[in-house]
C-alpha cells in the first residue's frame, strides 16, 4: 500500500492566531468551523475537581471527535483535521475566557504579580488514528494597577481569550518572564505542532 502524503488540513479552530501560526509554518489548511446548531462553548465546560491538563486535553479530544462529524456530514475531502484548546491555569485554578468586563477584571487581578501556566493541547486526526501532543509554559505577570487592568478589559482584548488576555497584544507590556512556548500561549505551539504532521506525513514549510 503506497504512503498517504496529505498537502492541506482542516483546521478546527476558528482562531485567526491559530491560522497565522499555520501559516507561519506553511502549513496549507481550510477552516471547518461548527454548524449554527453546533454549541461549540458547551465542549469547554470545566468537570468538579478536573485537574488542568486532563480538562485541556478531553476538550481538545471532544473539539476533534465533532470536526471529524462535521467533515463527514458535510461531505469534505478526508484531510487531516488540527484541533488545539489553550487553557490558563493559575494553582488549581483554571480560567477560563471571561464571560463580562467584571470577570475580566477579577482574572487579571488575579494574575497580577504572579506566574501562572499556560496549557495547549494539541490533536491531529490523520490515517484513522489521533496524534496528541501538549505544551506547557509558565508566565509571569508584572503587579498590575488598577488603571492597568481598567484599560486593558476597556480595550476589548480579553473577550474570547482564555485568561482574559492575549500574549500577542498590548499586554505582553506586563509580562515580565516567559519560560516555554511563545506559539503554546498564542494558542498552537509550534515545535509540538510540527511533529505530529510529520509523524502523520502532512507536508509543510
Amino acid at each position: 500500500m503506497p504512503i498517504m502524503i496529505h498537502d492541506e488540513i482542516h483546521l478546527a479552530s476558528q482562531s485567526p492566531r491559530r491560522r497565522q501560526l499555520l501559516d507561519q509554518l506553511g502549513v496549507r489548511h481550510e477552516p471547518l468551523l461548527a454548524d449554527e446548531h453546533e454549541d461549540a462553548e458547551a465542549l469547554e465546560a470545566v468537570l468538579p475537581g478536573e485537574l488542568a491538563a486532563h480538562y485541556v486535553q478531553r476538550v481538545t479530544a471532544l473539539k476533534l471527535n465533532a470536526a471529524r462529524q462535521r467533515q463527514r456530514r458535510r461531505g469534505l475531502p478526508a484531510w487531516p483535521i488540527l484541533c488545539a484548546d489553550t487553557t490558563v491555569v493559575l494553582g488549581r485554578r483554571i480560567l477560563g475566557k471571561p464571560a463580562d468586563a467584571a470577570e475580566a477584571s477579577e482574572m487579571l487581578a488575579a494574575l497580577s504579580g504572579r506566574t501562572h501556566r499556560v496549557l495547549t493541547a494539541v490533536a491531529l486526526w490523520a490515517g484513522r488514528r489521533m496524534h496528541a501532543a501538549m505544551s506547557e509554559s509558565r508566565v509571569m505577570v508584572a503587579e498590575l494597577s488598577a488603571d492597568d487592568i481598567a484599560c486593558y478589559v476597556a480595550s476589548g482584548e480579553p473577550f474570547g481569550k482564555a485568561g482574559a488576555y492575549a500574549i500577542q497584544s498590548q499586554f505582553a507590556a506586563h509580562v515580565r518572564r516567559i519560560d516555554g512556548s511563545h506559539s503554546g500561549i498564542m494558542g498552537l505551539p509550534l515545535f509540538e505542532t510540527a511533529q505530529l504532521l510529520k509523524t502523520a506525513r502532512v507536508r509543510f514549510g
